[in-house]
């Protein structure tokens, strides 16, 4: 049985944060990660907003960063804007560079890729090779459980990575086009362009169902290239997601293994965003190593992270159950005019309540919900 003193199952951003975090807070920590996958980080790429993460973050996380922009555009019909808030992305790729070296190149850490782990328990983890792991603490971090989630709209997209033959013309990303043709809930495309003829474009859906026809969707987006003036030589990538927008709370065990990243209910609800919940978790696991947090602690971060989240899950009762498809598309761009820190606060799940008045009163074509409107949301 081979020993470490913390073992993250699941080789995506959350076990990836939580490792860099520990090895830069505590030197000499014996970290180990089990990925069923032959490399960290899947085929994701994720993105965060200026003010996201505390200063005392940047150090470590700042060789995960690919690309960072001064500001990003939204568009939507009749409204453009652009918002003078930093926006950064971070790969898979990079994820698997940077913390699989890091985790291999410290003392007594390990990166077991293509591991299946047959069992998760407090202490101990079990390979489907019969090899066990033990260590005084686990973070089960392998995505959201198996099953239909119950009182839930869905995020889902798909986006191919274009090499074009001539520049894109985009200076800064493209976060939320609803210009585009509605359908199936809220639609937006999302543009990066992490080179001037090198851009991710992603087809977006806020949706009841959780169906994606890949196929087509991908037909739409070399279309929408074409549409936008951009000649693709070549698709470097493709990937896509299926992700819960709950309105329900969810039904997460305080108790060790402790359940990270989107198995813990870690990310924001009304938006899909993990990256900052991720980085508050990683960040006070590696404070509380090499024993852990302890149960009351664990239990007392998922409390104050639910008085943020359960704003989101009221938000998304009130889409998926309150307005009709074809409406949907108008919340996002009132919710878009209002002022730049609600804005900022709202995707780094920090909202205070004057920010949730004002989201509030202008998520909706009316300025106020009706009896019936507030009985669905209630009920839903």
């Amino acid at each position: 049985m081979e020993s470490f003193d913390v073992i993250l199952v699941g080789g995506g951003l959350q076990s990836g944060l939580c490792a860099l975090a520990a090895l830069h807070r505590r030197s000499g920590l014996r970290a180990a990660i089990v990925e069923r996958d032959g490399r960290l980080g899947g085929n994701h790429t994720w993105c965060f907003h200026g003010g996201d993460v505390e200063p005392e973050d940047q150090a470590w996380l700042e060789p995960l960063v690919v690309r960072c922009w001064p500001s990003y555009d939204v568009a939507f019909p009749g409204f453009r804007r652009t918002l003078d808030v930093p926006y950064s992305a971070v790969t898979a790729e990079r994820l698997d560079e940077v913390v699989g070296r890091a985790v291999r190149e410290s003392s007594g850490g390990a990166v077991f890729c293509g591991a299946s782990a047959t069992r998760v328990a407090a202490g101990e983890v079990e390979l489907a090779d019969g090899r066990r792991l033990r260590a005084p603490v686990v973070l089960d971090a392998r995505g959201p459980e198996p099953g239909d989630p119950g009182g839930c709209g869905f995020q889902k997209f798909v986006g191919l990575e274009l090499r074009l033959a001539g520049p894109c013309g985009l200076e800064r990303p493209l976060v939320m086009d609803a210009t585009v043709p509605q359908r199936d809930g809220f639609r937006f495309f999302y543009a990066l362009p992490f080179a001037p003829d090198r851009v991710l474009l992603e087809d977006t859906y806020f949706s009841d169902r959780p169906e994606l026809d890949r196929a087509a969707l991908r037909a739409g987006i070399l279309a929408a290239s074409e549409a936008r003036g951009w000649s693709v030589s070549e698709v470097l990538r493709e990937e896509e997601g299926v992700l819960p927008m709950p309105w329900r709370r969810p039904a997460v065990s305080v108790e060790p293994p402790y359940a990270g990243g989107y198995r813990g209910g870690w990310f924001h609800p009304a938006t899909g965003y993990s990256f900052p919940i991720a980085v508050r978790v990683a960040r006070r696991l590696a404070d509380a190593l090499p024993g852990g947090p302890g149960t009351a602690a664990w239990a007392r971060w998922r409390s104050e992270h639910e008085r943020q989240a359960g704003f989101g899950r009221l938000l998304n009762r009130m889409l998926f159950a309150g307005i009709a498809p074809d409406e949907r598309w108008r919340v996002f761009a009132r919710f878009h005019r209002l002022p730049e820190p609600t804005i900022r606060r709202f995707y780094a799940l920090r909202s205070d309540w004057a920010d949730r008045v004002r989201i509030v009163l202008g998520s909706r074509p009316h300025a106020l919900p009706t009896p019936r409107m507030l009985y669905r949301w209630l009920t839903a």
